[in-house]
């Protein structure tokens, strides 16, 4: 137990709780419109196209370079869904967080999220959606529009923290090029894959080819074990290198009454 600026930051070790008990995260993803409902369009793209392109992509990701994470879609196909429906599935399966892809149209440019209007800035659904704006922009370098509220059906709807992402503009020349290219949809993919493992403490897969070991020689040694961090007692993170949890604590100092880290056994 330690003090640090008068705000009480407790180090649990050797947990009980391993790695291997820990509950998968159930991640449901929604890509938007689909079947009779093609969404916006512009220069020769449909929206539905894209979307499911997409989370295809980040389940696929998701699926093959991580351990205990649990994926449902709410299409795998070109069909029609309706909005009762996808969140009727997400708030059955008891789904931890729901992320709804879409493309936007209106005459602008950039990227785009929402949350439910009614969530303050310092709910969990909020710290969820500024780690995936923050990778989704570094990933794609889209024109950052900023981090935005509504009450659509599937923020309102859902039972579970809940995101809406909108990947660039569909009817903007620029974006649209983009859109067309299948490796910077996959780059959009891979933005909100970095932003699920940020925020949900997701770890990869050991062996998989796309998880290089960590340069020795770069910020704190690595201690090979996961550590957790809670805070008012939400999980924010999980993180094996000693600088993401450092990264973490200093992040919450200051707005938070207690942070919690604790370490893993394997």
């Amino acid at each position: 137990m330690a003090f640090w600026n008068d705000m009480l930051i407790l180090i649990v070790t050797n947990s009980q709780m391993t790695e291997r008990g820990r509950e998968m995260p159930k991640i449901f993803l929604d890509p938007g419109h689909g079947g009779n409902d093609t969404g916006a369009v512009g220069n020769g793209l449909r929206e539905k196209d894209i979307t499911l392109s997409i989370a295809l992509e980040i389940s696929r990701i998701l699926q093959n370079e991580y351990e205990g994470v649990s994926v449902q879609l709410s299409r795998t196909k070109d069909e029609t869904v309706s909005l009762a429906e996808r969140t009727r599935r997400a708030n059955s399966w008891g789904a931890d967080l729901y992320v709804s892809i879409h493309v936007n149209a209106g005459g602008g440019t950039g990227f785009e999220d929402y949350i439910y209007h009614g969530l303050s800035e310092s709910s969990q659904t909020a710290r969820i959606r500024d780690v995936l704006h923050e990778e989704i922009v570094r990933a794609t370098q889209f024109r950052d529009r900023g981090k935005k509220k509504a009450n659509f059906h599937v923020l309102r709807e859902t039972k579970m923290s809940a995101v809406l992402t909108e990947n660039g503009f569909i009817d903007h020349k620029e974006d649209a090029k983009q859109l067309t290219d299948p490796n910077f949809l996959r780059m959009i993919a891979r933005g909100h894959v970095n932003g699920l493992e940020r925020a949900l403490g997701l770890k990869k897969k050991a062996s998989n080819p796309n998880n290089p070991p960590r340069d020795p020689d770069k910020g704190m040694p690595s201690t090979g074990r996961l550590t957790r961090v809670i805070v008012d007692g939400k999980q924010v993170g999980a993180f094996v290198e000693p600088d993401n949890v450092l990264r973490q604590v200093e992040h919450y100092l200051g707005r938070a009454k207690r942070i919690v880290l604790e370490q893993v056994e394997e």
